[in-house]
């Protein structure tokens, strides 16, 4: 498959050794271009990606026995297949724009009568029926949604991911786990969504599962934007290479109620899923314990009283750091440390 972006990458520490399973949307199989996409960006991962029985109870009876045998390490699951993944306890996963409700989506969007795979399916079969009796299987399916939810360990082990255009399913009102994120996307991943949504969830998760501590880089959000309130040049190209390296964290010291609703637009526009639960809203700079600050043009005026951060401090704005592009150079001579 030839890849839409030409800035997709590989990761070939991420997931090392590990095993993905990927669970496929309605009509869709395990010939996926998502599928494409892991095992491109994720060459030394194993992925497992099953054809699922149109039958709902079938589907996830096939999908239990391959949790119990191949064991994998993480499990990621789009529209249908998001509902199915959520039902998979006790493992790592992510729901990607997750139909909860598909019973009612397929009544919705003309998704009942014949239907025609949109991928190649190993049994060489291409189309399937979808009658009254099947769509209230599929109904019965949704209803084992969110069983163990309240479960603090299934807490934090699943991440619902839910496209801001999807013109499909919008289930993130119900969604119960704490780590539900707007992306920026369609109903369909493209390459960018997953690029710049999916695989930092996945980093952090790789992360967590290996005790993986990064070096720490703040970035004070007076560096993230010019005065029109647009991107500064190559911001957004700096932020996602220092995410590869390095645990990124968005600090504002303005905490006025007006600059801290400003700031989630914003941090949701230009910096979006990197963002979520890396921001950091305080007036006590002397805290922030890590390894590097990019701090505004000039740097904050702070009285002489207050202490210094206890990170190295980067100067955007200065003889050494005039533009973002100047920090990017500075990182890459760093390589990661």
């Amino acid at each position: 498959m030839e890849m839409e972006n030409p800035y997709v990458k590989q990761f070939p520490e991420l997931l090392k050794g590990k095993k993905i399973m990927y669970v496929h949307g309605f009509a869709s199989s395990g010939q996926s271009g998502t599928v494409t996409r892991l095992r491109t960006v994720f060459p030394n991962a194993t992925v497992v990606a099953p054809d699922l029985p149109v039958h709902p109870q079938e589907a996830l009876e096939l999908l239990h026995r391959l949790c119990r045998d191949e064991r994998p390490d993480l499990i990621l699951g789009t529209s249908m297949g998001g509902m199915y993944t959520e039902q998979l306890y006790g493992f790592d996963r992510i729901c990607i724009n997750p139909a909860f409700k598909i019973a009612d989506t397929m009544a919705e969007h003309g998704m009942t009568g014949k239907q025609q795979f949109q991928n190649p399916r190993q049994d060489g079969v291409q189309e399937f029926y979808v009658d009254k009796a099947m769509v209230k299987e599929y109904r019965a399916a949704t209803e084992l949604n969110f069983a163990h939810a309240s479960d603090p360990d299934e807490q934090h082990r699943v991440f619902g991911l839910f496209g801001d255009r999807d013109e499909l399913v919008h289930t993130f009102d119900i969604f119960p786990y704490q780590q539900g994120i707007h992306f920026h996307g369609e109903h369909r991943m493209n390459d960018h969504s997953f690029m710049h949504s999916v695989v930092p969830v996945i980093r952090w998760i790789d992360d967590r599962q290996e005790h993986r501590e990064r070096p720490i880089v703040y970035i004070g959000t007076e560096t993230l934007w010019q005065r029109d309130g647009q991107p500064r040049p190559s911001m957004q190209k700096a932020v996602r290479m220092l995410i590869e390296h390095y645990q990124v964290l968005f600090v504002s010291f303005d905490m006025t109620a007006e600059n801290i609703c400003h700031l989630k637009e914003q941090l949701q526009e230009h910096i979006g899923v990197p963002a979520w639960g890396h921001t950091i809203i305080s007036n006590q700079r002397h805290l922030l314990y890590g390894d590097y600050l990019v701090q505004g043009p000039c740097g904050a005026r702070w009285p002489d009283h207050d202490p210094d951060p206890m990170a190295t401090p980067i100067e955007l704005g200065s003889d050494t750091f005039k533009t973002w592009d100047d920090i990017i150079g500075y990182f890459e001579r760093l390589g990661g440390q």
